[in-house]
C-alpha cells in the first residue's frame, strides 16, 4: 500500500488541479475548488490504474476527507 503522502501526490495528479493546492489528508473534498464528477472519475481510474483497485462513485460519496479516500485502499 502507497504511504498517505505517495497517495496525495497521485490524487493531486489525478485531479488536475488548475492552480496548486495544499492537500492533507484532512482535507474535506467538498472544500477543494475543482471537486466535482469529473475529479471524481480520476480518482476511479487512478484507483485502477495506479493501484489496482476498483472503486465506484457511490465509495467516494461515502468519503468527507482525503483520508476517507486513503482508506479505500486498505
Amino acid at each position: 500500500m502507497p504511504s498517505i503522502d505517495q497517495f496525495i501526490e497521485s490524487f493531486q495528479a489525478a485531479v488536475d488541479f488548475q492552480e496548486a493546492v495544499e492537500v492533507t489528508p484532512e482535507t474535506e473534498l467538498r472544500s477543494l475548488p475543482e471537486w466535482d464528477s469529473l475529479a471524481a472519475l480520476g480518482v476511479i481510474v487512478m484507483f485502477d490504474v495506479e493501484f489496482g483497485k476498483t472503486i465506484v462513485g457511490d465509495d467516494i460519496k461515502g468519503c468527507v476527507t482525503l483520508n476517507d479516500l486513503y482508506k479505500l485502499l486498505g
